[in-house]
């Protein structure tokens, strides 16, 4: 018997040792939570993120104030304008999100994650006590349901991770599997973060219809509550919000209600601030923050000033040129306008000249190039090989033009009628025109009411004069101006992406060659680059940081040196005024005052 036992038993182990010489095999098991790169670094009996305070009182109101407005409750479709607080705030995912962690996600919905050994699966267990805010609970179906169509007629930004899909089956009765058709190894993360919508709620409608005929039922803290369209929308918290002791959740969504009014334009919000009308204002002007908060609730202490450090990337903000335009498809045009931008000048005269330029698209961080210095080790390995395609500078060296404190600048100028010369536009007249007479003209799309952008916009517009350029500023209402940015109805506009410490597929909704004419996405540039499109590639595979950060370096260069926004400053912290009623945790995330913090981590005490 006891041969015949030992016989049995080392067959067994001779089954597992040829199961995990198997490509892709794994003797995997579940886990609390889920990184990039490594372990999470919360264990799996943590108490709270580290940057929420686990004994917050519930209670209180937080009124926010926005520009803009609203014609729709429905979040989850290119059509439409939803209040952006609407998605979380109201519907939960599988995993949440550490922001205290370059990417990390611990469970929520799902009890449990379990990956294969190369992250080409993934498999979530749902906890059996999830439930809608109508007390329904939250099941497979459901997940599947949500995954599908917003995969599939949800916005684009959810379609790119779903064509990565392969199958999709239930695995047990709380359980499901995602399986990959590629090598990503994020997509493991980011099928835990969708939000999950009720299958039976949407039986026999449209979900491609925009509007207020239904509002979406979620699982998160927050319903929807009193709203006007475009004018306010109060989201009540649910007191019986079934993850609300879960360590994910604890110590955070604490306001009872959370509203939010929509304003004409900054001006306006910052008054309706001053009359005590909402709890908070974020100021991004170094030169008001010095000049404007003297009044007498600041004084009285009834108004708290606050500054917020992070340590993320500064992101890109400025003008950025569409180069679907023929006007914009020269990178020497695009080269011109950067030095027409007098930085130093207008810096100076919108914010007293307090804030450094944002000098790449990743600066900030360990994930930025090196500005002005040469590609070197596996920056430009990765680099090279497309060498003939790319700007020189992208492996030579690139810095911006800073300009001078003068408002002719005059230096710069010369430099950019040179290359307008080289790209075959030409001074005739004091109006600079190609061989054919025709005048180089563009239009510069605004949003009404944006007035620090504005101002930017007229010192450029000098400038652009002096050169010759025929400009037009048009400003127009939120409406038309999300109708004509998502079809790429435009030469230039202002532009803003926040970027993370972990960088990954949204890569390629934002500058990605398949998203150059998919109407809706963020390529606004319009660029398409083999380059680009293989070093956000490069990314996605790398096994460990060392290789994911020469990647993201390397796209940083390709963005740099393309020369397609003209950016301008930023902070590395953020500027809140609030009232002395609402406050938040003396430990502050990774991330700052960003995504997970306000109203996040907030919370009410008199």
């Amino acid at each position: 018997m006891r041969s015949q036992f030992f016989a049995k038993l080392r067959g067994v182990f001779g089954a597992a040792a040829i199961l995990a010489t198997l490509p892709g095999a794994i003797l995997s098991q579940p886990s609390h939570g889920i990184s990039m790169y490594g372990d999470p670094g919360l264990p799996p009996d943590f108490v709270s993120f580290p940057y929420a305070n686990a004994d917050a009182p519930k209670g209180g109101r937080l009124v926010l104030a926005e520009g803009g407005g609203f014609d729709s409750l429905h979040p989850f479709i290119r059509k439409g304008r939803a209040p952006w607080h609407q998605r979380g705030l109201v519907f939960d995912t599988l995993m949440a999100r550490n922001w205290d962690e370059p990417f990390a996600l611990y469970g929520l919905l799902a009890e449990s994650i379990n990956v294969g050994a190369n992250r080409d699966w993934v498999e979530f267990t749902l906890r059996p006590e999830a439930r809608f805010s109508d007390g329904s609970p939250v099941t497979v179906a459901d997940v599947m349901w949500s995954y599908e169509t917003l995969g599939t007629k949800g916005h684009p930004r959810y379609q790119t991770a779903w064509g990565k899909v392969a199958s999709m089956e239930q695995t047990g009765p709380r359980s499901v599997k995602f399986t990959f058709n590629v090598e990503d190894r994020e997509l493991a993360l980011l099928m835990g973060m969708r939000p999950i919508l009720q299958k039976s709620q949407w039986e026999g409608r449209d979900f491609s219809v925009s509007g207020f005929d239904l509002i979406p039922i979620g699982s998160g803290p927050y319903t929807v509550g009193d709203y006007e369209a475009g004018r306010y929308i109060e989201f009540k918290r649910n007191p019986d919000y079934w993850a609300a002791d879960l360590p994910a959740r604890r110590g955070q969504f604490n306001f009872d209600t959370v509203r939010v009014d929509y304003y004409a334009d900054a001006t306006v919000i910052f008054e309706a601030f001053r009359a005590g009308e909402s709890s908070v204002f974020r100021e991004g002007n170094p030169a008001r923050w010095a000049s404007n908060y003297d009044f007498p609730r600041v004084a009285s202490g009834d108004v708290v000033m606050n500054e917020i450090p992070h340590q993320r990337p500064t992101g890109i903000r400025g003008l950025v040129m569409n180069t679907r335009r023929p006007v914009f498809s020269d990178i020497r045009v695009r080269d011109a306008m950067m030095h027409l931008f007098n930085f130093t000048f207008i810096n100076r005269t919108v914010t007293g000249g307090g804030e450094p330029r944002i000098r790449s698209f990743f600066d900030n961080s360990s994930l930025g190039m090196k500005v002005g210095e040469p590609a070197e080790g596996a920056v430009r390995a990765l680099l090279e090989p497309f060498a003939d395609q790319i700007p020189a500078a992208a492996l030579d060296g690139y810095a911006l033009p800073e300009g001078d404190d003068s408002l002719r600048n005059r230096r710069a100028l010369r430099r950019a009628l040179a290359l307008f010369e080289q790209a075959g536009w030409t001074l005739q007249e004091g109006k600079l025109r190609n061989a054919d007479g025709a005048p180089f003209r563009f239009e510069i799309l605004l949003v009404t009411g944006a007035n620090e952008t504005r101002q930017i916009v007229d010192l450029f517009v000098e400038a652009l004069e002096t050169a010759g350029v025929e400009v037009a500023v048009t400003p127009v209402d939120n409406a038309q101006y999300k109708e004509r940015t998502q079809g790429f109805d435009f030469d230039m506009t202002w532009y803003r992406r926040s970027l993370s410490l972990s960088p990954g597929n949204e890569q390629k909704l934002y500058w990605g060659s398949a998203m150059r004419e998919t109407p809706g996405s963020r390529n606004w540039m319009g660029v398409a680059s083999p380059a680009i499109d293989a070093m956000i590639d490069e990314m996605l595979r790398a096994e460990d940081q060392d290789g994911f950060t020469a990647a993201t370096r390397a796209l940083d260069r390709l963005l740099t040196a393309g020369r397609y926004v003209i950016p301008v400053w930023y902070t590395d912290h953020s500027r809140l005024a609030h009232v002395k009623e609402i406050r938040f945790p003396e430990r502050l995330p990774v991330y700052g005052d960003w995504i997970g913090f306000l109203p996040d981590v907030w919370w009410y005490e008199e």
